[in-house]
Parts: structure tokens; C-alpha cells; sequence
């Protein structure tokens, strides 16, 4: 007959799952809670409950939504002292308040996934070693006439489009 799973039966079993779910190292859960590491990667695998697993997404959604809201908070706290700032004729207060409205909105497109940060290259720029590049090509093909029209016509285009 198999023997018990060694976390299922210990006395500190909710704490080992809720270190599992938390996504620490089952390593160092294992070493904390004097078991086998391979008995916290079987019991992960086999007998953690799903619904640990469920909460555990459900929590982070619930931080997420929370720090959106409180990112919203500011958003609206400093708009209120632009607005304050405006009427009163403050310029310098209604300047500052600007910039920070501007930086909660950058915070918040971000969190919300709205701003692509990713580098972009623009591979049409005018530069000489493309120029040149473009001349060697184009020379290179001049005895193929067919091949030398469809490249110029795609050189043409990209041009265009670039444009």
C-alpha cells in the first residue's frame, strides 16, 4: 500500500500550500518545513488543491484592480488641484499639477498596456550606407533586366510608403 503523502498529513500543510501557490521555491519550502523537496514538488503537482491555485490568480487580479484604482485616485486628485490651481490663478501650482497628471496617466497607459515601449527601428531612413546599399543592388541586377524592374519597382514603393 502507498504511503501518505508527507504534506497532506503535516501539521503545517496549509502553510506549505499557500508557499506553493505564493510560487516560492520548493527547494527553500522544503528546507523551511524540514520535508523533501520531492515531496513538495509531488504534493504541488498531485494533491494541491486547484481552487489554492484559482484564489491565488484571483488575488493578484484583486492587488491589479486595486492599484489601477488607486492609480485612478491620483489621476483625479491631481486634476482636481489643476482645476483649483486654474481658478485661483496659481500658475506655477497648476504647472506642477500638470506634469504630475501627465506622469499618472504615463503609469496608468502603461498598467493598462496601452503604450508600446518596444524599440523601433525605421529601416527607410534616407542614410548613406542604405543609399549606397540600394546603388549596389540595384547595379548588381542591371543585367537581369526582369529582376532589375520588379527590384526597383519595390525600392519605389518602399519609398513611398516610407514617406
Amino acid at each position: 500500500m502507498p504511503q501518505p503523502c508527507r504534506i497532506c498529513t503535516h501539521p503545517e500543510r496549509t502553510a506549505i500550500d499557500r508557499a506553493i501557490v505564493d510560487g516560492g521555491p520548493k527547494r527553500r519550502i522544503a528546507a523551511h518545513y524540514s520535508v523533501k523537496e520531492q515531496s513538495v514538488r509531488r504534493h504541488s503537482e498531485a494533491h494541491l488543491p486547484a481552487h489554492l491555485v484559482g484564489a491565488a490568480s484571483a488575488a493578484e487580479g484583486v492587488r491589479a484592480e486595486d492599484l489601477l484604482r488607486q492609480v485612478e485616485g491620483l489621476k483625479d486628485k491631481a486634476l482636481g488641484i489643476l482645476s483649483m490651481a486654474e481658478d485661483a490663478g496659481e500658475l506655477r501650482t497648476a504647472l506642477s499639477a500638470i506634469r504630475e497628471t501627465r506622469g499618472i496617466l504615463d503609469l496608468l497607459a502603461r498598467l493598462l498596456g496601452e503604450l508600446d515601449e518596444r524599440p523601433q527601428v525605421n529601416v527607410l531612413v534616407a542614410s548613406p550606407e542604405w543609399l549606397t546599399l540600394r546603388s549596389g543592388i540595384v547595379a548588381a541586377l542591371a543585367p537581369y533586366p526582369d529582376a532589375h524592374r520588379a527590384v526597383v519597382q519595390v525600392l519605389a514603393g518602399a519609398n513611398d510608403a516610407g514617406d
